[in-house]
């Protein structure tokens, strides 16, 4: 099986799922986000770690969309609070309804990923659940990170790579990890998996930190300089913060600070700072280093070469996007 003959599979169950009926506004907001669609990288990885050990991979569609259905009620939570009004393109949830009803319809998406999660065979399910249960609440740990280091005045670069460890690797890792424990894989191997999602979600994560700043207008997903102009902690940012000395400091400093300025001079001079001080070279360095890790890992797991090809093949493809 393939990656896209994955997705086909994913995308025809999610089109089947029923959430519930009445009251409509709260059941027609889960539909809306699901039917949005997305890149499914995390359901897929969950089949992808399954066929590793066993052709039935079937068994493992439905708790697969479980992983699926609770990033959805992450991003329908954050979005409230970020403020965001677009998600994938379309209004979200609490813009084309409201809050109140954005954050009733999360939770019941919350209840419906355990409701997908059932499906795992008995004398699996308690451990699924718990490793599950451990990921759900390391996520909303990295939430709140997050949330914090804005108001804070420094963040160390550990702190950061903790942070986006918890809010995106984990569940990631969780997502190879639960394939490979629905495919009877051994506690050691489905732990390595675990591994293999993580050091990827890092590496994703810095490289959407560095596109960002060094990414092409054409061929990333948003508007370059985002970050920037957002003051957002990047690792970039805070790792600028950490090597800049006087008069560098002063004038990085003063543009974090401005409040009247031109977005275009504002990103301009930022980015020459970042050059001056060699910051995108560290986050390519250290990307690279989380990817390299993955691979390895990768290679030293004990399955059938051709499927763990697979795999690389599917991970070789998401690292080397640019949106």
């Amino acid at each position: 099986m393939t990656p896209t003959l994955f997705l086909q599979a994913l995308d025809r169950e999610i089109a089947l799922q029923r959430y519930g009926d009445q009251p409509t506004d709260l059941y027609e907001p889960i539909r809306y986000l699901m039917a949005l669609g997305g890149k499914r990288l995390r359901p897929v990885l969950t089949l992808l770690g399954a066929s590793l050990y066993t052709d039935d991979w079937q068994t493992a569609l439905r708790p697969a969309i479980a992983v699926e259905v609770f990033h959805n009620f992450t991003l329908m939570h954050d979005d409230i609070m970020d403020r965001a009004p677009i998600r994938r393109g379309q209004p979200t949830v609490h813009e084309k309804w409201n809050a109140n009803t954005a954050i009733l319809s999360g939770d019941v998406m919350l209840v419906q990923a355990y409701e997908l999660l059932l499906d795992a065979p008995a004398d699996l399910l308690r451990p699924v659940l718990a490793r599950f249960n451990r990921t759900a609440a390391e996520v909303c740990e990295g939430q709140q990170w997050d949330m914090a280091f804005e108001s804070r005045e420094t963040v160390s670069e550990a702190e950061y790579l903790e942070m986006i460890r918890l809010k995106t690797a984990v569940l990631l890792g969780f997502a190879l990890e639960l394939g490979a424990t629905l495919g009877r894989a051994s506690v050691a191997d489905a732990a390595r998996l675990r591994q293999i999602g993580e050091n990827i979600g890092l590496g994703f994560q810095l490289k959407d930190d560095y596109l960002d700043v060094y990414g092409e207008p054409g061929k990333f997903g948003k508007r370059v300089g985002g970050d920037i102009l957002a003051n957002k902690k990047t690792f970039l940012l805070i790792d600028a913060l950490e090597k800049a000395e006087s008069p560098i400091r002063a004038e990085l400093d003063r543009w974090l600070a401005a409040n009247d300025y031109n977005p275009v001079e504002k990103v301009e001079a930022v980015t020459a700072i970042y050059d001056r001080l060699g910051v995108g070279k560290t986050t390519e360095t250290l990307m690279n280093q989380y990817f390299t890790n993955a691979f390895r890992l990768l290679d030293e797991l004990p399955a059938e070469p051709e499927r763990k090809a697979t795999l690389r093949k599917f991970a070789e493809e998401l690292i080397g996007r640019e949106r």
